[in-house]
């Protein structure tokens, strides 16, 4: 089960609204998203969880890039909503190298016969992302720091972390009425 939700920072506190994601497919769309729901250029955090595998968070400032941190990449490798999150630049990675040539692998097994079970298992688990994901938080750890969530806090969370973030930066109110 996942969770997502913008915590828009204004005059007068958070405000917080869930948002759906099935329309984002990049870190842009998510950043445009996030813009439109900060009234003047102002902080917003996307909260992203699935429950008790991972969380992300995007914080989006103006026109800046957003700065992310996942608390479980290879977890969130497995998510479609974590595969926004994981760009290549996050994950160190040159665009586009994801460590295989899906055009030179033969994945149907018609050109050549049928491939025998051990080796076309192989070539499918290696056309993912997964073999270049780390395990454990990639990221921005210092994301909230000026918000009152220490990099070290961020990397202790687990459980409700979007609870306890927002508890934190005194928004749990506003974000339970989105849960």
């Amino acid at each position: 089960m996942y969770f997502a939700a913008l915590l828009a920072r204004t005059e007068d506190g958070w405000e917080a609204s869930d948002t759906e994601l099935d329309d984002v497919e990049t870190l842009s769309d998510l950043a445009d998203l996030a813009r439109e729901a900060a009234p003047d250029e102002d902080t917003v955090l996307v909260l992203i969880e699935q429950e008790d595998g991972w969380f992300g968070v995007v914080r989006v400032d103006g026109e800046e890039d957003p700065r992310i941190y996942v608390s479980d990449a290879a977890a969130a490798a497995r998510s479609s909503y974590g595969e926004i999150l994981l760009t290549d630049e996050l994950l160190g990675r040159e665009p586009g190298d994801d460590g295989t040539d899906l055009d030179a692998l033969d994945l149907d097994g018609t050109e050549d016969g049928e491939p025998d079970d051990d080796s076309a298992d192989e070539v499918v688990a290696g056309a993912g992302s997964g073999e270049s994901v780390p395990h454990g938080p990639v990221g921005d750890a210092r994301v909230l720091d000026d918000l009152g969530v220490s990099e070290k806090e961020l990397r202790s969370l687990s459980g409700d972390a979007l609870g306890e973030i927002a508890e934190v930066l005194g928004a749990s109110e506003v974000l339970e009425t989105v849960r």
